[in-house]
């Protein structure tokens, strides 16, 4: 797919973040865009923003932990363009506490959100992504490669959505769907503002150096560019591409690594 013009683009999550700068880039490519997430104001305004600067969008109200949501989501969509070219499972949350800390309801937020809204969205569009041979991707993490102490259902998520789509893949081998997985590392997003705590409420702050990091602008540039060269898996980071190879090697190294890592973050729930 090296030309976007007309290509109809689903993306979740889409009211900030890596998701907004993606509604936006693809729509500057004349993609027509289907811009998804909870936040009805934020979509809204993105949608109207889109369409006033000359190109297609459609915004649809949509809470990814409900299949009702997002058989609606890809209702619409077809409703509206007519197929599904593209879908981009980014809505995700995270989540901060020790896994002997962490109550059960946070982990299962955790899936319902970061797994089985990619599940769902994705079973519903696959009939219109075949006929198009179009593309799954699935915003996933570090995480989904070796896990993260202190995010616990963060990694398990990432790890299952990475099963999921594995296996999306190699089921449609003979019918020219393009599965990406895409491992961004710590990108400058509201995602650790929201990050669940160990009773589930709301971090707020984040424990990380923002200005840091690498833009959400950044990160969807290379994924689009990663769709046009059909990357299999694109892990973003230097960091993350080492993590990937080394804990084939020296696991237990990098486990001490990412421990030492996140046991110096602000507010550690690993400090002793």
């Amino acid at each position: 797919m090296k030309n976007f013009k007309d290509k109809v683009v689903i993306i979740t999550g889409a009211s900030s973040g890596i998701g907004m700068a993606l509604a936006y880039q693809f729509s500057k490519l004349d993609a027509k865009v289907c811009i998804a997430a909870r936040r009805v104001d934020r979509i809204t305004k993105i949608k109207d923003d889109i369409i006033k600067n000359g190109y297609d969008a459609i915004a649809v109200v949509t809470d990814v932990t409900k299949e009702e949501d997002c058989k609606k989501l890809i209702k619409e969509t077809i409703k509206a363009f007519g197929t599904v070219d593209i879908l981009i499972n980014n809505a995700g949350i995270s989540m901060r506490s020790r896994f002997d800390d962490v109550e059960i309801s946070v982990l299962k937020r955790l899936m319902d959100v970061n797994f089985w809204g990619a599940v769902y969205c994705t079973k519903y569009a696959l009939p219109y992504l075949l006929k198009a041979k179009g593309v799954v991707v699935g915003v996933s993490s570090i995480a989904g490669f070796h896990g993260l102490p202190g995010r616990t259902g963060y990694s398990a998520s990432k790890f299952a959505l990475h099963g999921f789509l594995e296996t999306i893949r190699i089921e449609n081998l003979k019918k020219g769907l393009h599965v990406m997985v895409i491992a961004p590392g710590f990108t400058c997003t509201e995602v650790r503002e929201h990050a669940l705590t160990a009773d589930g409420s709301v971090q707020g702050a984040t424990p990380r150096k923002e200005e840091k990091m690498m833009s959400a602008e950044k990160v969807a540039r290379i994924l689009i560019r990663s769709i046009k060269k059909k990357k299999r898996n694109k892990i973003i980071t230097l960091v993350g591409q080492l993590t990937a190879l080394l804990q084939r090697i020296i696991p237990e190294q990098v486990d001490w690594a990412y421990y030492k890592v996140m046991e110096t973050e602000s507010d550690s729930p690993l400090k002793e």
